[in-house]
């Protein structure tokens, strides 16, 4: 705020030009920071398509809230933004656990949150926007399993974690937190977050499961009353249930496309989970790695190509929505591992996009999981990329960058999508560099 009313002062004091110029030049530059919406099956940026390169890196507020580490915050998104990178999913949550968020149901840490609007405020100077997740179906930091203690301790008899999503005590646990996010007031910015055009997306949960209920109608039922009272307090932005992608109950003649047998007995179900009200695109993650075998082989990149294509296919058909691949990688803990087949395997899911994009398709993006500055290696699950460590992930990851800013450039509303003559990516080959 300091800063904003020095601003003001020197404006004052000016000459009228330089007050005028000053004045455009910030009208522009919000003119150029709009909010991301939907438009059809593509996302876009006032009259622009928005299809999008990112990555993952979900420890930012923990690091935020420490001195000594926030400087990490800063280097990834400088290091992203390098890159060409657009997009950034991370948590905007930690239930109970160390550095929390929030302590107990409705107790925030203040100064936690005050990390939390440093990556926000962090991610709109590199113009990275964010994917901001409100809770995990895991336990690390807390999830599911942490609203579950809490009911107990609150003497609720509960004994599944699964009642997360039926019990009303834990439904409205759940609500208080994303109420308290969507109405939270930057103390970098004063923006309020559901008014800030740097967060992209809402996401109910990290992979959602429920186990509990095969036939999908508990999650389901969870989802469609999430949905509406996100967009009840926030109807400006997109929305998304971060969703692996599994086919389901609904849809006997998808399962074919799943990885095994059990991804259609979590209690998710693709088509029938993204059509409910309020869900503004579709969410799927690709871990050939961890659902299929932990020994890499061609046939990891023959089913991360026809997962890709099948969800791409479905989003058109049947949800008429933009499908966002929220996280892909391999891990070097994979036996046979090589960052050769790392490359080989990003190129895939990248160049299956591609072939969405240049149709305007549904393939609104993909998200790497997950990009660490130098200095994290201790954080690292195995799929860490450290960009000044990989020189040739780096170079496909920023080739698809520039591919994707070229199209979105170059190509608006009023072209006709099918139009070749003014697509910019059909001069690409495989290989060609700008």
């Amino acid at each position: 705020m300091a800063e904003e009313v020095k601003d003001q002062l020197q404006y004052s004091s000016s000459s009228d030009g330089i007050d005028e110029l000053g004045e455009r030049s910030k009208i522009e530059e919000d003119a150029a920071w709009l909010m991301a919406q939907k438009k059809g099956n593509q996302f876009v940026i006032g009259d622009q398509p928005f299809y999008v390169n990112g990555f993952n890196t979900y420890w930012l507020m923990v690091f935020a809230a420490d001195q000594s580490t926030r400087v990490k915050v800063s280097e990834v998104f400088q290091q992203a933004s390098s890159a060409g990178l657009t997009i950034c999913r991370t948590w905007a949550f930690n239930d109970g656990q160390w550095r929390a968020l929030q302590k107990s149901p409705s107790v925030y840490d203040e100064e936690v949150f005050k990390a939390l609007d440093f990556v926000v405020s962090e991610a709109r100077k590199y113009k990275i926007r964010l994917i901001l997740s409100l809770t995990n179906n895991w336990d690390a930091y807390g999830g599911k399993a942490q609203y579950v203690k809490w009911g107990k301790a609150a003497g609720l008899n509960l004994t599944s974690d699964d009642e997360f999503f039926s019990h009303p005590t834990l439904k409205g646990y759940y609500k208080a937190h994303v109420k308290a996010v969507l109405n939270r007031v930057n103390t970098f910015t004063n923006i309020t977050y559901k008014d800030d055009p740097t967060i992209f997306a809402w996401e109910l949960m990290n992979e959602p499961r429920c186990t509990s209920d095969p036939s999908g109608n508990t999650l389901q039922t969870w989802i469609e009353e999430m949905t509406v009272y996100v967009k009840s307090i926030d109807p400006k932005h997109l929305v998304e249930i971060g969703l692996e992608g599994f086919y389901g109950p609904s849809t006997p003649n998808k399962v074919q496309f799943n990885p095994n047998t059990y991804a259609q007995q979590v209690g998710t179900d693709f088509i029938r989970n993204h059509q409910a009200l309020g869900v503004d695109f579709a969410s799927v993650h690709i871990y050939a790695d961890s659902w299929i075998s932990q020994s890499i082989s061609d046939v990891h990149l023959q089913f991360t190509k026809s997962w890709i294509e099948a969800h791409i296919d479905d989003a058109e058909k049947y949800l008429g929505m933009p499908v966002v691949f929220g996280e892909f990688g391999v891990s070097t803990k994979d036996t046979g591992y090589n960052s050769s087949f790392r490359d080989t395997l990003i190129s895939t899911v990248y160049k299956s996009l591609l072939e969405s994009t240049k149709k305007g398709g549904s393939g609104g993006g993909s998200l790497l999981w997950q990009l660490f500055p130098e200095g994290t290696d201790y954080m690292d699950d195995g799929y860490a990329i450290v960009l000044s460590k990989s020189p040739s992930t780096t170079n496909i990851i920023t080739l698809q960058s520039r591919r994707l800013s070229l199209f979105n450039s170059r190509c608006s509303w009023k072209c006709h999508w099918g139009c070749k003559k003014k697509n910019p990516l059909e001069k690409f080959s495989d290989h060609d560099e700008l």
